[in-house]
């Protein structure tokens, strides 16, 4: 009998009991994931309920709150032992100042905010104590305070919480209460490895947010994420998709590129949408084009990108403005990125020349007074831009102002006339026909006197003109 039988010890009963427990914690999971993997497949079928429902309990306790915020594993397993503590809402108050308008000043108003335990830890990087929670009950695709975990991982980024969510079901898809997805929130470089595990785990990247429509893909071109639009992209993410507002893809990339240090991530972003069939024609809001907006924020790389592409350099939007008028519009704010470039692409792929009143936009400026000039064949009145030139700046470059205005009315060379001709005639073909050097008049555009485009001989000549009287203070 001694031989059949062995003696049980207090430590082989702990380890027989761990035992089982681990076989049921992994039971519990691959059951999850069993759930989660036939609503991917069967998405019309209603979609049952984890756990009966039941009243939802709340925790204001400032010591529970502070073992989840800090991570403290041994704390929290004292604290969530089962379903109904693992599931509890946490519910923080604040005191903030609001104005009333009945009393007239502002008042302290109470502030409340909730949030999950689970959502705190998966959104902190907590993956032990992700895992426990998940363990003990936890609903994983519970949104609470607005949000449900997966959203708060994705958007931290904590991939590794990503990943234990996922594996216990979480569904990719789930929407927050703005109607976002996950892979909404992937929204800085770090969330690479987030967006990768969401779409291996059944995400729709072609899935829009509940107001305005965009798609993961909309986000990433926005925030200038070319990694991502890459990803998406070979995961069949739609470059022609319109959001609400009629923006694709390729325009929310050319509108956000505003920062002179995003030029390079944001060509990048446009290089692949267009290599993926994005338009670079398709207006968006208010009929602006992705040129449009390239030109309005002086990214004079992204313009040439777009106009090889086929962009059109004289489509106007809802204002009448073309992309010329939007580059002028932006040279005085980016006058350190060479605007004068910008113009001289718009010209050549048949931008003609502006209105004389869009001059005064330029007029600071002179290297892109000086192109705009030598695109017409008599140069305007300069009645509608010379007050605009402050006195400093008009004896800075005095030779070239005093020409611009002397010569306002008069017959320009005959080498002038005919480029001014073949400009007309190539229209946009004109980049391809000629090189630019024969469409365009040699020009001294420097900082010191940029004057020789405007002159009829080639230089500043006769008299000076007295500077404009200056504004009133």
């Amino acid at each position: 009998m001694a031989q059949e039988t062995f003696t049980f010890t207090s430590s082989a009963l702990r380890s027989l009991r761990l035992q089982r427990e681990l076989l049921e914690q992994e039971d519990r999971r691959r059951a999850l994931a069993r759930e989660s993997a036939t609503r991917r497949l069967l998405p019309e079928s209603p979609r049952p309920p984890l756990t009966p429902s039941r009243r939802l309990q709340y925790c204001r306790d400032p010591a529970v709150h502070n073992a989840l915020y800090t991570g403290d594993l041994v704390r929290i397993k004292s604290i969530f032992k089962d379903e109904i503590t693992a599931n509890l809402v946490m519910e923080m108050v604040s005191e903030e100042l609001v104005w009333s308008p009945e009393q007239g000043l502002w008042v302290l108003s109470a502030r409340r905010q909730q949030t999950s335990a689970l959502r705190i830890a998966a959104g902190r990087g907590y993956s032990d104590c992700v895992r426990h929670l998940l363990l003990r009950g936890a609903e994983v695709d519970t949104v609470v305070g607005g949000q449900a975990p997966l959203h708060d991982s994705a958007a931290a980024p904590r991939p590794d919480c990503t990943r234990l969510l996922l594996a216990f079901g979480a569904d990719p898809n789930v929407l927050s209460a703005a109607g976002t997805a996950p892979l909404h929130l992937c929204t800085s470089p770090d969330s690479l490895p987030c967006a990768e595990l969401l779409l291996a785990h059944g995400a729709r990247v072609n899935l829009g947010t509940r107001e305005r429509e965009l798609t993961a893909l909309h986000v990433a071109a926005r925030e200038g994420l070319a990694a991502h639009a890459e990803l998406y992209l070979r995961h069949g993410a739609d470059p022609s998709r319109r959001s609400r507002q009629g923006e694709t893809p390729l325009n929310a990339a050319c509108a956000a590129a505003e920062r002179p240090g995003d030029a390079e991530r944001y060509y990048r972003v446009a290089e692949r949408l267009l290599a993926a069939g994005a338009d670079p024609r398709a207006a968006g809001r208010k009929d602006h084009t992705p040129l449009h907006n390239a030109c309005g924020n002086g990214q004079a790389r992204l313009a040439r990108l777009l106009l090889l592409h086929g962009a059109d350099a004289t489509v106007p939007n809802c204002a009448g403005y073309t992309p010329m008028d939007c580059a002028l519009h932006a040279v005085e704010e980016y006058r350190d990125q060479r605007p004068e470039e910008t113009i001289a692409l718009l010209l050549d792929h048949g931008a003609g020349p502006v209105h004389p009143k869009m001059l005064k936009f330029c007029c600071r400026h002179p290297p892109a007074l000086e192109m705009l000039l030598n695109a017409y064949d008599r140069v305007p009145p300069a009645e509608g831009w010379v007050g605009a030139v402050p006195p400093e700046l008009w004896e800075e470059h005095r030779d070239f102002y005093a020409s611009a205005v002397r010569m306002a009315g008069q017959p320009r060379r005959l080498q002038h006339l005919a480029r001014c001709a073949v400009r007309r005639c190539l229209g946009s073909r004109c980049h391809a026909a000629l090189p630019s050097w024969a469409c365009r008049p040699p020009s001294a555009a420097t900082s010191s006197c940029p004057s020789r485009g405007c002159s009829p001989d080639g230089g500043p000549g006769g008299p000076p003109v007295p500077p404009p009287p200056r504004a009133p203070r």
